[in-house]
């Protein structure tokens, strides 16, 4: 057994592995029973032990359904657990991750479910059967014990190419489930520069190479089934034809020939079927392979010391470059602004002048490949991340909403807040009229990404949900682009609040937005083109800006 397949089995609680054991030990002993009253019944023409033959059969299928149902259960619980490390843990890209969460963790059902009991079985039923045999007939059990290992050597030696077949197809699996939810999530970048044609060819490329692995896996796999049903047929006819000798010959009484006939099978079965078992659950062993490698990777180091401070920060921007690679110019180009503790800051220019990366590099989400971010004096690179990101609150253009009740969207700023601290912040963002209209409130499922509301309303929730994280940050992504009257008049009402006491640096070209803010500056091509101005005269050159758009 490999140190994967030992440490899935040390997942599992030493009480599960007792209670399949006896599970398996008394599907065993049923077994042997039934032999024993089929074999008395046919010889001695007598119909009267059939019942208990019967109710032996039954006992073995219920304390099989209890084993499937003990497995099942433990085997939910074990890859409950590997979910919740691995969404833990960061060692491994988005795409690749999918698969593994889903596909790759989904494949281990089998190992649990399958191999496991069948595992123990093949550990318990042989040597009762074979026990039994020697008590009934001493020569047939020692044909069976020389020929008994031959099924295990012949898995053995088909298994290892199994395994290195199935680790191949696993690794298809995984390059196609990550390259295709990369080209799902780009799907409008490919589509605006014309590389759709070219990723159908790629995502088509490996599949093909999934398709091709996956048959040859199974092709090994059904070539071992017939070499261990040829060893198998060939060690119970080297029992069956001298029993049958002997009882043409009257050297054995046809009660112990037939017991012999009806167990030997029984003690290759489990053998065989542990075979089976292993090609099924070979894909979940290799899922679970890669699982533990990102469990075991080292986590990595904190980026500096966390910000302890719950004070409202001021933020500097030390001449800020920021490079994407494979672009022709700078996203930022030597940027410096200071964002006063308290103060309110709002960023305008014309799309791609780098309004959205500066909000990335205040987030610590973005390195500057030259100057430096300081958060009341301290470099942002030195500082723990997950500490600072706390502190923050955003609203992007596109808030995700996910397929769960408003109120879980809402507590998505603080999931250990409670319903009265979700009502009060869709109070505060104007977001408790329209919930309040829903059928259910807040306990209504809206749809993924938001379906049931509007583009409005979806805005609202976010600033809802920026009011619930109540960090002393806040960063606003263009939340009024393309809302309604009506709409915006709502969200800047919402965003008046959230704004009051906190520093802010919002990205915005509508007057309503401008208004809350306390200085205007503005990105061309990446650099601060112009000093800090007014906001009323912004909102000016804004609203004269947006009347010329809808003119």
């Amino acid at each position: 057994m490999k140190g994967v397949e030992r440490r899935l089995l040390g997942l599992l609680p030493r009480r599960v592995l007792v209670g399949l054991g006896v599970l398996a030990a008394g599907q065993g002993v049923l077994l042997v029973v039934a032999a024993g009253l089929l074999a008395r019944a046919v010889a001695g023409l007598d119909a009267g032990s059939l019942p208990w033959v019967v109710a032996a059969v039954a006992g073995r299928a219920v304390l099989a359904w209890v084993s499937s149902l003990v497995a099942g259960r433990a085997a939910a619980g074990v890859k409950r657990g590997l979910r919740a490390g691995l969404l833990a843990g960061g060692a491994v890209d988005a795409g690749a991750r999918v698969t593994l969460l889903t596909r790759g963790l989904d494949a281990v059902d089998p190992f649990f479910t399958g191999y496991v009991p069948q595992l123990l079985a093949a550990c318990v039923v042989p040597p009762l059967v074979v026990a039994r045999l020697w008590a009934a007939d001493w020569a047939s059990a020692v044909v069976v014990l020389v020929t008994l290992p031959l099924v295990p050597v012949f898995g053995a030696l088909v298994g290892l190419r199994t395994a290195a077949l199935t680790g191949r197809q696993w690794g298809a699996l995984h390059r196609l489930g990550g390259h295709f939810r990369d080209v799902v999530a780009g799907l409008s970048t490919l589509r605006a520069f014309g590389r759709t044609g070219h990723q159908s060819g790629v995502v088509r490329a490996l599949a093909e190479e999934h398709r091709r692995a996956t048959t040859g896996a199974l092709r090994v796999a059904f070539l071992s089934s017939l070499v261990l049903e040829l060893v198998c047929a060939l060690s119970v006819a080297l029992v069956a034809v001298p029993v049958g000798l002997r009882l043409l010959d009257g050297g054995m009484v046809l009660s112990t020939g037939l017991l012999v006939l009806v167990l030997t099978p029984e003690a290759y079965l489990p053998l065989r079927a542990l075979g089976a078992r292993f090609h099924a659950s070979a894909e979940g062993v290799v899922a679970a392979e890669e699982a533990f490698a990102v469990l075991d990777a080292p986590a990595a180091p904190s980026a500096g010391r966390a910000v302890v401070a719950a004070v409202v920060p001021e933020i500097v921007l030390d001449r800020v470059t920021v490079r994407y690679p494979g672009a022709e110019r700078a996203a930022l180009e030597e940027v410096s602004l200071r964002i006063g503790a308290g103060e309110r800051v709002a960023v305008t220019g014309p799309s791609g002048a780098g309004k959205s990366t500066l909000l990335l590099v205040v987030a610590g989400l973005v390195a500057p490949v030259s100057g430096r971010v300081l958060v009341d004096g301290v470099d942002l690179a030195e500082l723990d991340p997950v500490a600072w990101r706390r502190r923050l609150g955003w609203v992007p253009q596109r808030p995700h909403l996910f397929a769960a009740s408003v109120a879980d969207n809402i507590r998505l700023g603080d999931p250990e807040a409670g319903m009265e601290r979700v009502v009060e912040a869709a109070r505060a963002a104007v977001a408790d009229g329209f919930v309040g209209e829903m059928p259910q409130g807040y306990a209504t499922v809206l749809g993924e990404g938001g379906a049931g509301v509007s583009a409005g309303q979806r805005q609202r929730l976010a600033v809802a949900r920026a009011f619930l994280a109540g960090g002393p940050v806040m960063l606003l992504d263009e939340p009024t682009a393309r809302l309604d009257v009506a709409s915006e008049r709502a969200l800047v009402e919402g965003a008046a609040r959230l704004l009051e006491g906190r520093s802010a640096l919002v990205v915005a070209h509508r007057p309503a937005l401008l208004s809350l803010v306390d200085r205007v500056v503005r990105l061309q091509d990446g650099r601060l083109s112009e000093p800090a101005s007014e906001p009323g005269a912004e909102c000016v050159r804004a609203g004269a800006a947006e009347g010329g758009r809808a003119a």
